[in-house]
């Protein structure tokens, strides 16, 4: 029976890994396509669906981690799809004044570069029971670079939206009301930048030991 529900779960996930990387991969094909057609200023219009679908199907990936199917720590997956998510829908979705700057075009190449590494070296870990030692460098090493354009454009983008955040009222819940309850979507935005501050040297710093572990565990095998 154990067998058999590891076969189950390998299975799974190998479908999960090259269905999300085969979104990613569509994400920066049209991402590049139109930029050399188009401009940048048409970017998300042709990306729009399969950036949703690629990075909101990241929520599976908490879901893996609660169930103990991966072995990635929940609260290192949850602020990194937390926030791309919240870029996805309460940004990018939510207010469209933003969608024709620059800022999209490098925060979907840099999203979508990295996320193709990622899923297809895990798609080949869980479908072949190893990946080559190339892609492993790439998984571990391509976000030096991307994770800073990534997180650039993430905060360029929140800043960008402020003032039509607080022009639409959008999201908000104002008083009176039976809950007793008021929200500023505008002032949440300006704490999702504030956490931005400490939160990303954190996660880029807690990046390099995970790198320096798997390379220097690939070097031992």
């Amino acid at each position: 029976m154990a067998g058999f529900l590891s076969v189950i779960r390998r299975l799974y996930l190998t479908i999960y890994n090259w269905t999300v990387f085969v979104g990613w991969a569509q994400v920066l094909f049209l991402a590049l396509k139109t930029l050399k057609e188009s401009g940048y200023e048409h970017v998300y219009d042709a990306v729009e669906k399969p950036l949703q679908f690629a990075q909101t199907a990241a929520v599976l990936e908490i879901l893996h981690g609660l169930v103990g199917l991966v072995r990635s720590p929940v609260m290192a997956t949850l602020p990194q799809i937390s926030s791309r998510l919240y870029l996805t829908w309460g940004i990018l979705w939510s207010f469209p004044e933003v969608r024709s700057h620059m800022i999209v075009s490098s925060l979907v190449i840099s999203w979508s570069v990295t996320e193709i590494i990622r899923y297809s070296f895990f798609g080949m870990k869980e479908g072949l029971g190893s990946a080559p030692s190339w892609l492993l460098w790439l998984r571990y090493s391509t976000f030096l670079l991307l994770y800073p354009t990534g997180i650039s454009s993430e905060v360029g983008l929140i800043y960008l939206a402020l003032p039509y955040i607080k022009r639409s009222d959008k999201y908000c819940i104002r008083m009176p009301n039976k809950w007793n309850f008021s929200f500023d979507y505008f002032y949440a935005a300006i704490l999702a930048l504030g956490i931005y501050v400490p939160g990303s040297p954190h996660m880029y710093t807690y990046m390099l030991g995970q790198r320096k572990r798997a390379l220097s565990k690939s070097k031992r095998e």
